[in-house]
């Protein structure tokens, strides 16, 4: 399955990929391939280390699962390919960047082009059963990307990390915050955001402000 990765990430990840509980959960997830349908697409398991390299890795935004929904799962978090309907949350990131930057609504839910300027773009669980929310959880993809996590903490400095929700403020356990920034607020889904914890974050203005004064690219977002 690791065969997939980008090389710039390998050495980074290898020790992980050597690990009793990768190999089990690599078996794991190709048994559950062979036997059902699983998204996102087998080639896309990685594809947010294989359009963001770790040498050019400036923000992290961490998501939970890939969306379960038919076609929808692209390997990035909150992205879906393109001429598939954007989800709840994909809407509400994209209202929140219209009201903050004033950038028009995107057609393209694919966020690639974001991943290629440098956004981590990670879930937390890189793999799900169709139709089952969760189904991949506790499998041992959760102690891999804590791994990522750690490994951008520690061999990196100035990474801006976007922290949605109480699943992602979790998984900021790994980040050294005197290295780093870490900016936090509630999930982009309605229950969340329609009870105001996410619209006003104002998160996109706020990390090119900070890559801008740390004279680092800024994003177009």
């Amino acid at each position: 399955m690791q065969g997939n990765i980008a090389e710039s990430w390998k050495h980074i990840l290898q020790p992980e990929f050597e690990k009793p509980y990768f190999q089990n959960l690599t078996e794991f997830v190709n048994e559950e391939y062979a036997n059902f349908t699983c998204y996102p697409d087998k080639s896309n398991v990685f594809a947010a280390f294989n359009f963001c390299s770790f040498d050019d890795v400036k923000v992290v935004i961490i998501g939970q699962d890939p969306y379960h929904g038919v076609g929808q799962a692209n390997g990035l978090c909150f992205s879906v390919h393109d001429g598939i309907s954007h989800p709840p949350s994909l809407i509400n990131i994209f209202k929140e960047i219209e009201t903050d930057l004033g950038i028009a609504y995107p057609e393209s839910g694919d966020l690639s082009r974001w991943a290629k300027q440098g956004v981590l773009l990670l879930n937390a669980t890189l793999t799900v059963k169709a139709h089952e929310a969760g189904s991949h959880q506790k499998k041992g993809w959760e102690q891999f990307t804590d791994a990522v996590i750690a490994s951008i903490s520690q061999q990196k400095e100035d990474v801006v990390f976007l922290l949605w929700g109480g699943y992602a403020k979790k998984k900021g356990a790994k980040i050294d915050k005197k290295k780093h920034y870490v900016l936090t607020s509630g999930h982009p889904s309605p229950l969340s955001a329609n009870r105001g914890y996410w619209f006003g974050n104002k998160h996109f203005s706020q990390t090119n402000e900070i890559l801008s004064r740390k004279k680092i690219s800024v994003i177009n977002w």
